[in-house]
């Protein structure tokens, strides 16, 4: 038994280095195309880079969705998102010796959206839970036409970043970029990606069934550490060569595709997935709570300073206690058991 679960882990790590080098090839090419194309640096961060970024946690949804353990992706979501939110605008920021710069577009526009984008899938929940009830109380099942909610939402922020871009004079017109090679290269990311997290569900699922440790926690922090460390790595380079904005513009666009689109698709291809609200309202007040302390820490001269980076360091170390404690039931009360 134990051997078994030393290998699995082994995959773990094996599935989290391919991800990493899938995710790698289809960022990369995602930039090279947008310069290509022409798209502004907030297009590129909020929905190119972060749409490329994001796929490994898309993937994820889509595997645990095909496998009946939706539970297991959409905590991954929740998890990854909270992640992004705390972790990579703190690395970013520790890893370069300036500070962040932000700009107004980004605190106000982008922030705005993202918020939108957290409540609306919340109410989504809650309509579940209202009008599709489940076996218990706070359970409610989130069917097809549900899910179309959010996804409505997504396509409005395509559109409103679309209008921004009808306006944008590029500054390079691309003509060195092989975009056929580029092309090459995003389709192979995409690729190894899927096969890379199809083992790492596989194996978090053995090695949480074998601990007895709910599907939803193991997705809010194992795969959500292992996916979303693709979106760290873009967010860190692009904070190193001065590309601040494009840099938090992923973190903010990430997020909003995996809400309003990830979580929908995974919904779409399941059927239906039973909601927990005694557990979705506490992961999403954690996510709010660290929104909250993220866009404070933007708006205060527009920079991400080294001091603020540490803060959402360590708020993020909270929450990864607050969720150890809760599964070991050392604190009561705010997870269900």
């Amino acid at each position: 038994m134990a051997e078994n679960l030393l290998v699995e882990g082994g995959i773990i790590v094996a599935a989290t280095i391919a991800i990493w080098k899938g995710s790698d090839w289809l960022e990369s090419s995602s930039e090279q195309l947008s310069t290509y194309y022409g798209l502004p640096q907030v297009v590129q961060g909020a929905i190119v880079v972060a749409v490329g970024s994001s796929f490994p946690e898309l993937a994820t949804v889509v595997v645990a969705a095909l496998g009946g353990s939706m539970p297991l992706g959409v905590g991954a979501i929740v998890g990854s998102a909270i992640f992004n939110i705390l972790v990579i605008p703190a690395v970013a920021g520790i890893a370069t010796e300036d500070d962040i710069e932000s700009n107004r577009t980004l605190v106000y526009k982008e922030a705005q959206f993202y918020m939108l984008a957290v409540s609306v899938l919340l109410i989504t929940f809650a309509m579940a839970v209202i009008y599709y009830p489940g076996g218990a109380t706070l359970m409610g099942d989130v069917t097809r036409p549900l899910a179309l909610m959010p996804l409505g939402l997504y396509g409005l922020y395509i559109f409103i970043q679309y209008q921004d871009t009808a306006d944008h004079q590029a500054d390079d017109d691309g003509g060195d970029i092989a975009v056929g090679r580029q092309w090459l290269f995003l389709l192979a990311g995409l690729g190894v990606i899927l096969v890379a997290v199809e083992s790492l569900v596989h194996s978090v699922g053995v090695i949480g069934r074998a601990a007895g440790v709910q599907e939803f926690l193991l997705g809010v922090t194992i795969l959500a550490g292992a996916t979303s460390l693709p979106d760290t790595l873009v967010s860190v380079r692009a904070a190193k060569d001065d590309r601040g904005v494009a840099s938090l513009a992923n973190v903010l666009g990430s997020n909003t595709f995996d809400l309003l689109v990830a979580i929908p698709l995974g919904v779409l291809i399941a059927g239906t997935w039973t909601v927990d609200f005694a557990m979705a309202v506490p992961m999403f007040g954690a996510l709010t709570g660290a929104t909250i302390l993220l866009f404070t820490a933007l708006r205060t001269d527009l920079a991400l300073s080294d001091l603020e980076s540490y803060a959402l360091l360590g708020a993020y170390l909270v929450f990864v206690g607050w969720v150890v404690a809760e599964s070991l039931g050392v604190v009561t009360g705010m997870l269900p058991a």
